[in-house]
């Protein structure tokens, strides 16, 4: 790996979703978007659900992820998320029904823990269709 590099891991419980050497990653922890570059100061932060874009000389690749946690130390980085896939793998018309099904959820909730849900639930198919859309 050059020192120009960030080694990269993305992980979920179930397997390694990518693993490359990447110029740059983008993503979203809960307290907003962020980026690192080679030579980042070391750092750990929660993850929010939303899209991950990771910059590989001139290409962009796009991964969805869900939550988990994400660490940098000596251009090394991990995301350990609960759900990741990238963009271009990603059933569009599955997630559009599953945002349709969010948002009629949301429409009926009645308690603050069905509507946390629900916004979950859409959150999350509006991560995959964003990295699906972008991916293109």
């Amino acid at each position: 790996m050059s020192e120009n590099k960030i080694k990269l891991k993305i992980i979920t419980h179930e397997n390694v979703v990518f693993e490359g050497d990447v110029d740059a990653v983008y993503t979203k922890g809960i307290q907003g978007d962020f980026g690192v570059l080679p030579g980042h100061i070391p750092f750990m932060t929660p993850l929010g659900i939303g899209v991950t874009r990771v910059q590989i000389n001139n290409e962009k690749l796009y991964f969805s992820t869900i939550g988990g946690a994400f660490q940098f130390k000596n251009n090394e980085a991990i995301i350990l998320t609960e759900f990741a896939q990238n963009g271009k793998d990603v059933d569009i018309a599955k997630e559009e029904l599953e945002k349709q099904e969010a948002e009629a959820k949301l429409g009926s909730a009645k308690t603050k823990a069905d509507i946390k849900l629900a916004e979950d639930m859409r959150a999350r198919a509006m991560a995959q269709l964003k990295a699906a859309a972008r991916q293109q």
